[in-house]
């Protein structure tokens, strides 16, 4: 008997030493694989196929939501210049490459959230200069400022696509020429404005248009367990109809990004319950495969924020934090 399990032991070791090679080829490419680390923030690029990541572009300053111009190649961003309190919010542009930094707006408001025009000539963004969020637009180049929109609320969560732009205002959908002519509520959640335990009422928030200006997915702020929110992706057409639910997850998740395709999503989980997780996900525009692409070898403390596609979709662009 005690032969027979020693037959067995060399057996399974040999195994072990055969497929080692194997094991550890994997293993070696895994853990050559890090992310660049430079200041706390920064603008990063991940390939899909590959899980190859870049660091494109690294300051000390808080970045937020970024967008890229319709010709691939700029991006447009939010970043805290000169303090951390929101007045010290700026609209700012660079290239892809990480060359040609440019800050376009200056002053003492909130400026955030900017969103490229189709053409790429123009962005409208959010500024605070009275009492509340308004949408405005400027040339690209910064000239040119002038408020498009002022629905009397905070207008936030801005999308520009075909010739609409679709925003949040007092917790639902809306929608509005690009002129900012014939502004129509597109949801009417239930409990909207309502508000419970989470960080934000009950309502709708963060709408994109599709890359065919058809439809709208958005966020549904529908549970208050956690303080993040517990939220639920929808999708609806732009005349109102047709609503559909895409998760039933209840994750603390947002900042959605088509594919220039039109066929998948890419999102970031903050939270799921009280776990923090600052990953991004992807998922068919039907809601279909649903699943974290965050790569294995990406630490704890560095969380992901804000990403979308490259216009041939291979790439991810994502804004990336060290926790401190």
């Amino acid at each position: 008997m005690k032969k027979q399990i020693l037959i067995l032991v060399i057996f399974v070791m040999l195994i072990c030493t055969g497929l080692s090679g194997c094991l550890q080829d994997q293993t070696s490419k895994s853990d050559t694989k890090t992310v660049p680390k430079e200041e706390r923030w920064g603008i990063y690029n991940l390939n899909l196929d590959t899980e190859d990541i870049n660091l494109i572009y690294s300051s000390e300053n808080e970045i937020e939501g970024i967008k890229i111009d319709s010709i691939n190649e700029n991006f447009a961003f939010c970043q805290k210049i000169g303090g951390e309190d929101n007045e010290h919010r700026e609209v700012c542009t660079l290239k892809i490459d990480g060359s040609n930094y440019n800050r376009l707006t200056n002053n003492t408001l909130w400026d955030l959230y900017p969103t490229w025009s189709p053409d790429s000539t123009q962005m409208a963004f959010l500024s605070f200069p009275e009492d509340n969020l308004d949408i405005y637009t400027m040339d690209a180049d910064g000239s040119n400022i002038k408020k498009l929109f002022d629905s009397g609320f905070h207008d936030a969560d801005i999308h520009w696509e075909t010739d609409k732009i679709v925003f949040t205002s007092n917790s639902s959908i809306w929608m509005m020429n690009e002129d900012g002519t014939e502004p129509i509520q597109i949801t009417h959640p239930p409990k909207q404005g309502q508000w419970g335990n989470a960080n934000l009422p009950f309502g709708d928030y963060d709408p994109r248009l599709s890359p065919d200006g058809q439809q709208i997915i958005f966020s549904r702020l529908e549970n208050d367990s956690s303080v993040h929110g517990n939220y639920n992706f929808l999708i609806i057409n732009i005349d109102g109809t047709g609503e559909t639910r895409l998760t039933n997850t209840g994750y603390s998740q947002g900042r959605t990004s088509w594919s220039y395709s039109g066929d998948k999503i890419v999102f970031i989980v903050a939270a799921i319950d009280d776990l923090g997780k600052y990953d991004i996900y992807i998922m068919n525009s039907d809601g279909t495969n649903n699943r974290d692409i965050t790569p294995d070898y990406f630490p704890n403390d560095f969380l992901c924020h804000s990403a979308v596609f490259s216009n041939d979709d291979s790439v991810i662009y994502f804004i990336g934090e060290w926790w401190e």
